[in-house]
């Protein structure tokens, strides 16, 4: 390619800098681990944890806006404060985000229900336990056997 100089001389060029330190740095976390920090109580995370995710935080506003409306909406979710989504929806159309633009117009088509689920006690969580359990059953037997033996499997399962 028009080189005019050895091959030792490359190779000594390619040795140099294979053998000399290179400088330090501290290598980002990975955005699996970003994730979880997010959601998290900060009280949850170590000292070293709660100083790499502000330091992500400081290198991304979009980032740091994502981080406090999704732990806005996790304490409305955990202290049952539903009557706060309608400030919380309007705060997630301030800002540029628009996989949580998504979210929130998601949201407000059944915004009802939503704040009902975010402030009243009760849950549908042992009947979806249930319908889990015989899909998964109805799975097992699928192309086995006929509908009364998966009754009988249901009936007599715990």
């Amino acid at each position: 390619m028009g080189y005019r100089g050895s091959y030792g001389r490359v190779s000594a060029y390619l040795r140099e800098k294979r053998t000399s330190p290179r400088p330090v740095t501290a290598q980002p976390p990975a955005p699996r681990v970003v994730t979880r920090w997010i959601p998290s109580r900060p009280e949850t995370l170590t000292e070293i944890e709660q100083l790499r995710l502000k330091a992500v935080l400081a290198n991304c506003p979009e980032l740091d806006a994502l981080t406090g409306h999704v732990r806005s909406f996790a304490q409305m979710l955990t202290e049952r404060q539903g009557e706060q989504l309608p400030q919380w929806l309007n705060a997630v159309r301030q800002d540029d985000l628009p996989s949580l633009h998504t979210l929130a117009a998601d949201i407000d088509r059944d915004r009802d229900a939503v704040i009902a689920g975010l402030t009243l006690p009760w849950n549908s969580g042992v009947v979806e336990g249930h319908v889990n359990r015989i899909k998964m059953l109805k799975r097992q037997m699928f192309g086995r056997a006929g509908f009364a033996l998966l009754r009988k499997r249901v009936l007599l399962a715990h």
